[in-house]
């Protein structure tokens, strides 16, 4: 297995890693970002405010995104095993 291989292994792995994870990070930064803005505005110093709307988010993300995230995965791991006999031979 060359070098060559191997960095290009992490890097699409790296790739399918951002891919997959930013839908999830997004919507909680926005969420998080939003729910801040309103404590700001109102004043409401509660810690665990953002919680339960961050929950709620990641929640519908989750189920909107989620079959993609699999599909995506599923895809990433089919051309990870169909890709050994190149890399062993």
């Amino acid at each position: 297995m060359s070098p060559e291989l191997v960095i290009n292994l992490v890097q699409n792995a790296l790739y399918v890693l951002i891919i997959v994870a930013a839908p999830v990070l997004l919507v909680s930064l926005l969420v998080g970002l939003l729910v801040s803005v309103l404590q700001a505005a109102t004043q409401i110093n509660e810690m665990t405010l953002t919680f339960i709307p961050k929950l709620l988010a990641l929640f519908v993300t989750l189920v909107l995104a989620g079959p993609w995230m699999i599909n995506t995965l599923v895809d990433y791991t089919v051309r990870l095993f169909q890709s050994i006999p190149n890399a062993i031979g």
